[in-house]
């Protein structure tokens, strides 16, 4: 795929566009070996193929085994992949390699235990646009492994109307009911309608208004049940805002259909993942 092929050779360009000055000052150019890649910590794997191919990049001659599938769950002491060939190309790429495969997989684990919080609901949780520029695609990749979904990828991907535009509209004399009609009138064809509001009023105008989705702002649950048992039944409820894995089981009780979570791509904690070279398998060739 083009788009992770740039996304890769960018990463490394910023890492290794002047060399590695470390191992070419010190390890000889025809030291070989095996490295693993080794997981300390629980969680879910993301990034495995991305790594293979940081390597690959850096080394055509590598050897990569990946022995653990993206989405499977991984324990301390879990061996992700192996890396074998010569040395300062495995030491070259091992950052990026490493970055990917920590911020993806922190991704994937953290959407996973939000999404182990709703089980026995029918909800969904959903990734924002609040990801790393320039990585929407490989994180919003992770938040599915995790076993969440997509909200939006990019700003044409259905009608979100929120606080600025009701705000920039209100200014033209247009309320909340008559905002989601024109919505409706010039969307193009096949497009829903979503709606963020921050009270039970707004989201009562834009039920009348003909929103297909109603986003909830910073309610809390008892808000949003309250919302929820006025709504009809066509219309899906949003929960967004404010939600955490301490307060998300509330939020699912509450009855809503859909929970956007911006943390699990801005504010992950990366899983820890490192890669050790195995000296018994050093040799000078």
């Amino acid at each position: 795929m083009e788009q992770l092929n740039n996304i890769i050779d960018l990463a490394l360009a910023e890492d290794i566009s002047h060399g590695d000055v470390t191992s070419e000052t010190l390890i000889p150019a025809g030291l070989q070996g095996k490295a693993s890649i080794l997981v300390k910590a629980g969680g879910v794997l993301a990034g495995g193929e991305i790594a293979r191919r940081v390597f690959l990049k850096v080394g055509p001659s590598l050897k990569v085994e990946v022995l653990i599938e993206d989405g499977a769950r991984v324990r301390p002491g879990d061996i992700v992949a192996t890396v074998s060939g010569r040395v300062p190309s495995i030491l070259k790429a091992e950052r990026v390699a490493l970055n990917f495969l920590q911020r993806l997989s922190g991704i994937a684990s953290e959407t996973a235990r939000y999404v182990a919080e709703t089980r026995g609901f029918e909800v969904s949780i959903k990734d924002t646009r609040k990801t790393t520029p320039g990585l929407r695609l490989l994180e919003k990749y992770a938040v599915r492994l995790g076993g969440g979904q997509s909200h939006r990828f990019r700003l044409g991907d259905d009608i979100l109307i929120k606080d600025n535009h009701i705000a920039a509209l209100r200014v033209l004399g247009m309320g909340l009911k008559d905002i989601v009609a024109k919505a409706k009138q010039n969307a193009p064809k096949g497009l829903k309608i979503e709606v963020e509001v921050g009270t039970i009023q707004e989201a009562l105008d834009a039920f009348e208004g003909g929103a297909d989705v109603v986003m909830l702002d910073n309610m809390n649950p008892d808000e949003m049940h309250r919302v929820v048992s006025l709504k009809p039944s066509h219309v899906k409820v949003e929960a967004s805002g404010g939600v955490t894995l301490a307060n998300v089981r509330r939020v699912v009780e509450a009855g809503v259909d859909i929970i956007s979570i911006g943390a699990l791509t801005h504010s992950p904690k990366a899983l820890d993942i490192s890669l050790e070279l195995e000296p018994q398998t050093l040799k000078l060739v």
